[in-house]
């Protein structure tokens, strides 16, 4: 199988973006690409046309292989819920809870089969696959249960990147220390070294390059600037590195950090608007008064709730909306919003009855069998109509609570079980995921904002996100390609 792996001397030294460029820029030379990563540890996950959940930078580097997104690509989904657990989900499929301690005790063994028989299944339909790593591959305490780095590499004997990020500093120090703790039938798979987030002048680093390359033996095949684009991230680390200052936004929409948030990849669209200001914020921040609060996804919803309600982050809300302000929850962030939330089983932990900030007429119970499907509907609100793409991903039925003759709230979609709308519409609530990569959906939603303000309104018959993201994806290619020599990669 042919096969290139991506490794980085750290967490966020850029494998994900590295990887997906190398897959568009395969792409476009004419390979059939597929991305890879055995174990993917995050909570901002994508359901596959079958049902089937994934990490969803996977799914990016499947589009940007210009690819339908399969389970095979991420075999194993780790999604962390708090108390030292995860969600273990293998070929698309939640199979148990665990902590970490036993994890590799339990799944170890049919962890590492589903990776054998993903790999398999994938070289029979791809000319090529791009495998990133997770971390550091030299993480001595846990390289012999790691699942995603090296052994992957060395079971495709696949010719090997190492990714470093310059921009926080010690990068020479990180190369050649990664290097000596690697084995030595691992570190002759290394066959280039990739200086990422570079800025300055290149000429200032050609000395540092002769030494690494003179010291280690191994050319550095690139180094890449500090890219500006928006990249879909894989953890709400990166959140606090996002910058929300736009100088001409007219808009600025706060979001709601919340501790275990989920696919917060939901809001990239929002960024992308030249107008808007996405701001994140903690529960222990002041809310202040934006144009609109968004509480996102979550794993833990009851956790989060609580926390909520203890900061006085969600008295805040209430109150913000009592003042005729717009919140929009999204999945877990839809269930908080309800006036309760039921775990009868403890599947977040301690069973009980949560009251939730009473915003919308719903009432959740969590159960042990997940939703996880794509969707297709019309819209009711803010016009009726529009086509609207999108996946559910939740543990939580709700049941829209009788109104009586006073029917305050309607139903956001033609399918009333995705969400609600007041008749003001200031409190929106959908379980539906990527509801603002619907470009026309997104800027009528805008659109009542900035009347709001007394904005004019922005044009409505725009595209959706995904031809965005596309030209995110070939910008970034591009200037990856413009900076990376792959020669020492391709058979």
């Amino acid at each position: 199988m042919k096969s290139i792996m991506v490794v980085g001397t750290t967490s966020h030294a850029g494998k994900s973006l590295i990887s997906t460029a190398i897959c568009r820029i395969l792409s476009r030379r004419g390979w059939r690409v597929a991305p890879f990563k055995g174990q993917n540890m995050a909570l901002n996950a994508y359901v596959t046309a079958n049902g089937g959940e994934i990490g969803y930078a996977q799914a990016v580097q499947a589009w940007a292989a210009g690819v339908v997104p399969w389970v095979e690509m991420n075999p194993i989904l780790l999604k962390p819920q708090g108390d030292m657990t995860s969600q273990v989900i293998i070929r698309g499929r939640p199979v148990g809870r665990v902590n970490a301690a036993d994890y590799y005790e339990q799944y170890f063994e049919p962890g590492w089969r589903a990776i054998e028989e993903s790999l398999q299944h994938l070289g029979t339909e791809f000319d090529l696959v791009v495998c990133e790593g997770a971390g550091s591959p030299a993480e001595i305490n846990l390289k012999h249960r790691d699942l995603t780095n090296m052994r992957v590499a060395k079971y495709l004997n696949a010719p090997t990147l190492l990714v470093v990020d310059i921009d926080r500093g010690g990068a020479f120090a990180h190369v050649v220390g990664t290097l000596e703790l690697l084995d030595p039938e691992e570190r002759q798979l290394i066959k280039g070294v990739v200086i990422n987030k570079f800025r300055g002048q290149r000429s200032l680093l050609d000395p540092g390059i002769k030494w690494l390359e003179e010291r280690t033996g191994i050319p550095v095949v690139g180094v890449i600037p500090y890219l500006q684009e928006i990249f879909p991230a894989e953890d709400s680390l990166d959140l606090l590195e996002r910058k929300t200052h736009k100088a001409h936004a007219d808009l600025q929409i706060t979001v709601v950090r919340l501790p275990r948030i989920a696919n917060f990849t939901d809001f990239d669209p929002l960024e992308s608007e030249p107008t808007v200001a996405v701001k994140y914020i903690s529960p222990k921040q002041d809310l202040g008064h934006p144009d609109a609060v968004i509480l996102p996804g979550t794993k833990t919803t009851i956790a989060d709730l609580i926390l909520l309600q203890k900061t006085g982050m969600a008295e805040a809300i209430q109150n913000y909306a009592a003042s005729g302000g717009t919140v929009l929850g999204i999945c877990g962030g839809y269930q908080i919003l309800g006036q309760m939330i039921a775990d009868p089983e403890g599947i977040e932990g301690q069973a009980g009855r949560y009251q939730g900030l009473n915003l919308l007429p719903i009432r959740t119970v969590i159960t042990g069998q997940k939703i996880a499907r794509q969707r297709q509907v019309s819209s009711n609100f803010p016009q009726l109509g529009l086509p609207v793409n999108g996946f559910e991903i939740h543990q939580g039925r709700s049941r829209v609570e009788p109104q009586g003759d006073n029917q305050a709230f309607q139903p956001l979609f033609d399918d009333v079980n995705l969400g609600l709308v007041d008749s003001c519409q200031s409190v929106w609530g959908s379980y539906l995921h990527g509801l603002f990569d619907n470009g026309p959906w997104r800027r009528a939603w805008l659109n009542r904002l900035r009347q709001q303000r007394g904005l004019k309104s922005l044009p409505t018959g725009v595209a959706n996100y995904r031809e965005q993201r596309e030209q995110m994806l070939d910008n970034i290619a591009t200037e990856v390609e413009n900076h990376l020599d792959l020669t020492p990669f391709l058979p």
